[in-house]
């Protein structure tokens, strides 16, 4: 299949940006937060018998064209590659994502990250990891020191070579827990194409949540809207002491449709087989409504 021209401009009106874009830190963290609030973490083409394509062209059809969303390798990538067009000295990173149950990390390259170097100062830039994501972009020469970005609370701590994502608090609990980890990473360059057996891995094989779940999330000015499966969370950040209200109800099949379509300008399609052929995995029927692969 054949794309057309990836249009910087019809990108930035995709993010609903209009604003100058000079290389600085505050069109940086502008650009990370405007992509954040429109273009949603999803895993949907997964989930209605489609595969995620490698190729950038691709990938900016799918977000810019068909106003869809995806997973890290492909946000990020794609973020990555706006940010160089745009005059901004990127570098793409392997990160491993921490699982929460096992306390285990993954293997590299399981994680797509972005860190872009201005004036000195390097800034870690991810704008596909979902709920646990930050808004704007965090500073690797912090020393460990906490950041705040809205309502959260993270810190990039180094041991040797290697650096972790940590943050404090979740929906429902205070900012002053313990810490938690996310993912870990080193500074080391990578390509685009080193991450091409994880991005398999996580669309074929049952051991990724990923391939088993359907998920669509998007942040909101005031909150997070999150899809799994059937079940709807609504996060609504708060400025008193419990930082988060969360409530969660489960869709019925017409009601998902219109969901999706609001979380990421969704377009009917038919019902693909795809949904005989896997009804063990978690995944509501109607995503297959909603989404064109």
């Amino acid at each position: 299949m054949s794309f057309g021209e990836m249009d910087i401009t019809k990108y930035l009106l995709r993010i609903g940006f209009n604003h100058p874009t000079e290389p600085t830190l505050e069109v940086l963290r502008s650009l990370h937060s405007f992509h954040l609030l429109a273009v949603p973490f999803e895993n949907l083409t997964l989930h209605c018998g489609g595969r995620l394509s490698p190729d950038l062209h691709a990938v900016y059809d799918k977000i810019v064209n068909q106003r869809r969303g995806g997973l890290c390798y492909e946000n990020n990538g794609l973020f990555s590659w706006l940010l160089s067009k745009l005059g901004f000295e990127v570098t793409i990173l392997s990160g491993q994502v921490k699982n929460a149950i096992t306390g285990c990390y993954g293997p590299p390259f399981d994680h797509l990250i972005s860190m872009v170097s201005l004036k000195g100062r390097r800034w870690l830039c991810d704008v596909g990891f979902g709920s646990a994501g930050f808004s704007v972009p965090l500073s690797l020469d912090a020393w460990g020191e906490p950041q705040t970005t809205g309502q959260r609370v993270y810190r990039v701590r180094e041991e040797g070579d290697q650096r972790f994502l940590e943050w404090r608090g979740e929906p429902g609990q205070v900012t002053d827990g313990e810490w938690k980890g996310i993912y870990k990473f080193t500074l080391e360059p990578r390509m685009r194409d080193n991450f091409t057996a994880m991005c398999d891995y996580h669309q074929s094989s049952p051991s990724s949540i990923f391939f088993c779940k359907s998920v669509c999330t998007l942040l909101k000015p005031d909150g997070r809207l999150t899809l799994v499966g059937s079940t709807l969370t609504t996060t609504t950040f708060r400025t008193d002491e419990s930082a988060f209200k969360t409530s969660g109800r489960t869709l019925t099949d017409e009601e998902i449709p219109v969901v999706l379509a609001g979380l990421s300008k969704a377009r009917r399609v038919h019902r693909h087989r795809y949904w005989d052929q896997h009804k063990s995995c978690t995944i509501p029927v109607s995503l297959s409504l909603a989404y064109k692969i």
